[in-house]
């Protein structure tokens, strides 16, 4: 157990190192990235804000960890910032890093989501180098999706379930995975 208990804290640290470094033009360009890749790009018309992370990294061996910092936005304002993470257990194995934006169709999606929101999820996924496929079912709904690489990244979504659309864009790795993950996201108001 205490070797199960150091492993899943190593590999959270090493999740977190990689994106520690997040520069304020690292959210805009992050920004952007989503604005230009498919369905993405759709949502920032329409939704009350949205949480950027320009830098997700995710590492597992069966168990795995995923960490990322962002910044939440509405109006187009900056008015806060959070963390994401997420503990997976199941087939998987590799590391990978991600983009990823989270949209708010409402005031009280967005309210839900600064109170503290956990989700469980399974999904199956296999990335290599930047391109990756993908398919999630979780209680955010189910959706599917390719990415080519940064500059080429296509999203894909059913639209918003539970106030919430979520897009992924695969920035590199090596990653196969079959698992039951739950994410948490905190949220500190500027």
């Amino acid at each position: 157990m205490r070797f199960l208990s150091r492993f899943i804290t190593g590999l959270l640290l090493s999740a977190s190192l990689f994106s520690v470094q997040v520069r304020a033009n690292d959210y805009a360009d992050t920004i952007e990235l989503f604005k230009a890749a498919g369905e993405s790009s759709n949502f920032f018309n329409t939704a009350y804000g949205f949480a950027v992370f320009p830098t997700i990294a995710k590492a597992a061996i069966a168990i795995g960890g995923a960490y990322g910092k962002g910044r939440v936005y509405a109006g187009g304002k900056h008015i806060g910032n959070t963390e994401m993470s997420q503990l997976s257990l199941g087939l998987s194995l590799g590391g990978q890093g991600f983009s990823q934006i989270v949209f708010f169709e409402d005031e009280r999606a967005f309210r839900e989501f600064a109170g503290g929101n956990f989700e469980f999820g399974a999904q199956a996924s296999a990335v290599v180098i930047t391109a990756a496929a993908n398919a999630q079912a979780s209680t955010q709904g189910a959706s599917a999706g390719a990415s080519g690489g940064k500059k080429d990244a296509s999203t894909v979504s059913d639209g918003y379930y539970k106030g919430m659309a979520v897009f992924t864009i695969v920035k590199g790795g090596l990653m196969y995975e079959m698992s039951v993950s739950g994410q948490t996201f905190s949220y500190d108001a500027l």
